[in-house]
């Protein structure tokens, strides 16, 4: 709900995607800088107290939001600098977040567990928009900010309902911070798996992930018989969720039947096609059919990429690799939103979005072309290099 909002409130401000890609860029910009920090504290710490006090202080910032967004003080500016304090608190926590799942389920059912996690987190982009949208006919982002703060309770619970076992080479260890990011930073490079999957999100997170950010953009120009760029915005994010429903609960029997690597493979050939659909949509209703693809296809790529580092890091520097994983997506994407944005402001949202998905095509080919390896340490530890005849036949781990 919040990222909806958020997105219209600056744009119906503003009239300027530009300013749409600043603020999606200040809740994300916080992953890159602060995204090691919070991998070296998840690898040292109780992770669920750690999770409990960051989702404690992103509560703090969004009823902030919803006070100012209620009382009429929310410039633009003030809703990208509070955008970027909600984020730094969610990004030195977000690796614990993601460092538990292998701790709470066996390794068998890890990309099971990835996928349901995406799905779960989709969902919300399915139900947010659709409950916010009769807030944001009113105008009334107060209401929005307001449930987006008190739904972080919902969280707390959770997290006290949950028992994990102690950190591997954890508090005990003497290192400080500086020695135990650069310790995460060698175990990342060093295996070939977690560095592909790394490489990859960075290359995706320019190029692709931009969409994202520019969607209030892409529904104003798309705005057709009476819809407004708000409900237009909430109809295109609600069919990216649907699709990133279906394709997160999918992923794992497609990676059962075809093998995981194949399946992260696909998704980033398929993935660029289905965003110059997107692009090329002449109309709000049949680009939002076609964003069902894109979010399906497009939740593959992450939660594959994903679970590949998820498996291959080693335990104890597993929170830090993951940092560096979504350093990779946090500092990259934030970039490439703003860099879209201002490029959008000049040659159209639909352009930019066509060049940037044909530019992804070009790289994954060039990378299947000359670097073949790149896509091979994508398997298991017992497939990586194995040619395409061992493709079909790839099991889960």
């Amino acid at each position: 709900m919040q990222t909806v909002a958020l997105g219209v409130l600056v744009f119906a401000r503003t009239g300027q995607p530009g300013w749409t890609g600043l603020v999606a860029a200040a809740g994300f910009v916080p992953i890159g800088l602060l995204a090691p920090v919070g991998g070296a504290l998840a690898d040292r710490l109780d992770r669920r107290r750690w999770l409990i006090a960051t989702t404690l202080a992103e509560m703090f910032f969004a009823a902030v939001l919803a006070v100012l967004a209620a009382t009429g003080h929310d410039p633009p500016g003030v809703l990208v600098v509070l955008a970027f304090l909600g984020g730094a608190s969610g990004a030195i926590g977000f690796p614990a977040y993601q460092a538990i799942v292998p701790d709470l389920v066996p390794t068998e059912d890890l990309l099971g567990a990835v996928s349901l996690s995406s799905a779960q987190f989709n969902l919300g982009r399915v139900v947010g928009p659709a409950l916010a949208g009769v807030a944001l006919l009113t105008h009334n982002y107060g209401v929005v900010f307001g449930i987006n703060a008190a739904s972080f309770g919902a969280v707390v619970i959770a997290l006290t309902m949950v028992r994990l076992p102690p950190p591997v080479g954890g508090a005990g260890d003497g290192q400080g911070m500086v020695a135990r990011i650069a310790g995460g930073i060698r175990a990342a490079r060093s295996e070939p798996g977690c560095r592909a999957a790394i490489g990859l999100i960075a290359v995706v997170a320019l190029l692709a992930s931009p969409f994202i950010a520019l969607v209030p953009a892409m529904s104003g120009v798309l705005h057709r018989d009476g819809i407004s760029t708000q409900v237009g915005t909430a109809i295109l994010v609600t069919a990216q969720g649907v699709g990133a429903v279906i394709g997160a609960l999918a992923l794992a029997p497609l990676a059962d039947r075809w093998g995981r690597r194949a399946v992260v493979q696909g998704a980033l050939f398929v993935l660029p096609p289905a965003l110059v659909l997107y692009g090329v949509a002449p109309s709000l209703w049949l680009a939002a059919l076609l964003f069902l693809g894109v979010g399906a296809v497009y939740i593959a790529v992450l939660s594959g990429l994903n679970t590949v580092v998820q498996l291959r890091a080693p335990a104890e520097a597993r929170g830090r690799v993951l940092s560096i994983y979504m350093m990779g997506l946090g500092l990259v994407y934030p970039l490439g939103a703003v860099v879209q944005g201002a490029v959008a402001d000049r040659t159209g949202v639909r352009w930019v979005t066509i060049g940037g998905a044909l530019a992804l095509l070009a790289v994954v080919t060039a990378i299947a072309v000359v670097r073949p390896t790149v896509f091979g340490a994508l398997g298991d530890r017992a497939t990586v290099g194995a040619g395409p005849a061992d493709l079909a036949t790839e099991e889960l781990p």
